[in-house]
């Protein structure tokens, strides 16, 4: 189905380019892009039930420079790379990590953000990071099937990993004491800890890089929607687009970090 609409599209580029102008015929087009709705600050559902974020953000900005309408809908997390692969969406924009696994079943773009993960814990607790008997001793909540689910199995195995299928009821058994510790993408939880749930709670240990990167994925046949993406990425850091948006989203200091 999707090879029919990728078809029209590159249609309406190419009759875009031969008008030397904006064909109105593009933006009769539209990509379907998936989203969680549930990971802020990258992605989160409003209170009337319309999606906000910086992938939300970012998104609208591709699609403005790629010259198309874009539709996002929310798809929850563990069913969105089978949601793209079944022809259901066009593409994926929620701060989703690069992973071999997941290069055998999509194809990513360039990055678009760098991440690293963190260690939460109580304030007055404990726990140290740094400490592996800390880690194999305690309940530590993440959200499943993540980079820092992943992570945290893959580096210490004898831990009592707790996974969620939701960031925010990882978070909610966080601070209600059903967990220990949480291991989770640093944004994320910086915004976590501005919340009143979060407020007793801190950073354990340094950020922890693991060299994870953040990338819109498609269906691996559809190389030309993914080469248009990769020059719209292009294009809005060459105009300090992308800048602005990291700096409105998660301020000046990650506008130095996120590239």
């Amino acid at each position: 189905m999707f090879k029919r609409t990728l078809t029209a599209l590159l249609a309406a580029f190419a009759l875009a380019g031969c008008s030397g102008g904006n064909s109105t015929a593009t933006n009769e087009q539209t990509l379907r892009i998936a989203t969680e709705g549930a990971y802020a600050p990258f992605n989160h559902t409003n209170a009337d039930s319309t999606l906000g974020g910086f992938d939300v953000d970012i998104t609208h900005e591709l699609c403005a420079r790629m010259a198309v309408e874009c539709q996002i809908s929310a798809q929850d997390w563990d069913g969105i790379i089978p949601a793209l692969k079944g022809g259901k969406f066009d593409a994926i924009i929620s701060a989703m990590s690069v992973t071999p696994e997941r290069s055998e079943q999509v194809a990513f773009s360039e990055p678009y953000y760098s991440n690293s993960l963190v260690f939460l814990a109580r304030q007055d607790s404990a726990f140290d990071p740094n400490n592996a008997s800390d880690i194999a001793g305690a309940k530590i909540a993440a959200q499943g099937s993540t980079i820092s689910s992943q992570w945290l199995e893959a580096t210490h195995p004898n831990a009592k990993a707790q996974l969620y299928n939701t960031l925010d009821n990882a978070f909610l058994d966080l601070g209600n004491g059903r967990a220990d510790a949480m291991v989770a993408d640093l944004l994320p939880a910086l915004t976590w800890l501005g919340s009143d749930l979060g407020k007793n709670f801190t950073i354990k240990g340094a950020p922890i890089d693991i060299n994870d990167h953040f990338a819109i994925a498609v269906n691996p046949e559809d190389a030309e929607l993914l080469a248009k993406f990769n020059q719209a990425l292009a294009d809005i850091k060459a105009d300090g687009t992308y800048d602005k948006l990291v700096t409105e989203h998660f301020g000046e200091m990650a506008a130095n970090t996120s590239k």
